[in-house]
């Protein structure tokens, strides 16, 4: 993976944490333990410092960056969807910002809230815990039920051990290779957690 040392920074990936091989890592960058940073992700801390915090997971194409003394922070099992920017902000404990969502300058997500994909959250604003937030500008428009709460919770998509595990297996067997030139036969469809099955 790309690492960028800035000013006498540079950024902190424990073991336990994967960072895909195309993301790139720069400046003042924290990452805690059993988190995952997926395909061309951009952790930009040459202005503000970027934190993410255990079990949280960047995923492909983010981008996080901020201005100088202002924090860029997912907390604790943040779970940040494919190409969202997050740019001075906080998002809070188990909160999932939906693709493509924007979030800017000083705005505070609630902890287990859900922003919509494609989201527009403007600068500083403070969004409750435990709500659905969408639109552009994002509004919390309703409190989530326990069943959605519940919901969030069990999809192991959503779940601090599903990336925990992601990144356990991206790490043993991330490598660059060829490609295959062909499958004999159908290739079934691999379930998280089981064994490959042998092609053929």
């Amino acid at each position: 993976m790309p690492i960028y040392q800035i000013d006498g920074l540079t950024p902190v990936v424990p073991e336990e944490s994967y960072v895909h091989p195309t993301a790139v890592l720069i400046g003042d960058v924290i990452l805690g333990k059993g988190v995952y940073v997926g395909p061309n992700a951009s952790l930009r801390g040459d202005f503000g410092r970027i934190v993410v915090k255990d079990g949280a997971n960047i995923q492909d194409n983010c981008v996080m960056h901020g201005f100088p003394g202002q924090d860029t922070v997912v907390e604790e099992e943040g779970h940040i969807g494919h190409g969202a920017i997050l740019h001075g902000c906080v998002i809070g404990r188990n909160a999932l910002v939906g693709m493509s969502a924007v979030i800017i300058d000083g705005a505070v997500i609630g902890e287990n809230s859900i922003v919509g994909a494609s989201a527009f959250v403007k600068a500083n604003a403070e969004m409750p815990a435990n709500h659905l937030i969408i639109g552009s500008p994002a509004k919390a428009i309703r409190t989530l039920s326990e069943q959605e709460l519940a919901w969030k919770n069990k999809v192991p998509v959503n779940t601090r051990r599903w990336w925990n595990a992601v990144s356990r297996r991206c790490t043993r067997w991330s490598h660059y290779g060829k490609s295959k030139q062909g499958v004999s036969g159908w290739r079934l469809m691999k379930t998280c957690g089981q064994k490959p099955q042998p092609e053929g």
